[in-house]
């Protein structure tokens, strides 16, 4: 590989590590070419995909990100895997281990926040996007389009994803504090689990979870 081929390289790792919602590390010693490919099959039918790529050429990618510290995990024959949904690489990852012993998670990264593999784990138990908005419409009885529409916008707290089902849903549609507190109080997740499910950047999450605890305790 020659300079220029690494630089395009760093690049393209550069973009994962800045634009998945989570990145989960994991060695993979022992592994067949078939086995790499079941991997890689399963990843793509919830839109993540898995990567390899030399440690030290990763560690330059993650240089000024905010998930820089996951350097530190980046040691062995490691292997990336990743998706713009907060939770789905971490889904997939956790199963794929518990049927092949070759395939170790080590930890990985939500937007700025370093994970240990029970960090991943953790994340692996949340609630995906399409399950959060099924659990939403049997709660509260409004139109899944809805829903579907406000979660997948983007946004950047809990307060403006609220705003946007307002505006969208029937009249009939609970207030914003009721929404908060029916959904904490009806999916029987952690707040932090809901704000983490819907992609709320792991920045925001504590002042998200603030918010939706101070709200649904009013």
């Amino acid at each position: 590989m020659d300079r220029a081929q690494k630089e395009q390289l760093v690049e393209e790792l550069g973009q994962i590590f800045a634009s998945s919602g989570v990145v989960v590390v994991a060695h993979y010693a022992g592994m067949t070419v078939a086995q790499m490919q079941d991997l890689r099959a399963k990843m793509r039918e919830v839109g993540g995909s898995v990567r390899v790529a030399k440690n030290t050429l990763a560690k330059i990618a993650l240089e000024g990100k905010p998930s820089a510290k996951m350097a530190g995990l980046l040691t062995g024959m490691t292997m990336l895997s990743y998706s713009e949904d907060p939770v789905a690489a971490a889904k997939v990852a956790e199963a794929y281990a518990k049927t092949n012993d070759k395939f170790v998670i080590i930890g990985g990264a939500m937007g700025g926040e370093v994970l240990d593999q029970a960090g991943i784990k953790a994340v692996a138990s949340m609630p995906s996007r399409e399950e959060l908005i099924a659990q939403i419409v049997s709660c509260i009885g409004a139109p899944a389009s809805n829903i579907a529409g406000a979660i997948g916008a983007p946004a950047s707290n809990i307060a403006s994803i609220l705003s946007t089902i307002e505006e969208k849903a029937v009249a009939s549609m609970p207030s914003r504090e009721e929404l908060i507190a029916q959904i904490v109080s009806c999916i029987g997740a952690p707040a932090s689990n809901i704000a983490g499910a819907i992609g709320a950047p792991a920045s925001n999450i504590a002042s998200i979870i603030s918010t939706i605890e101070e709200k649904a305790a009013a």
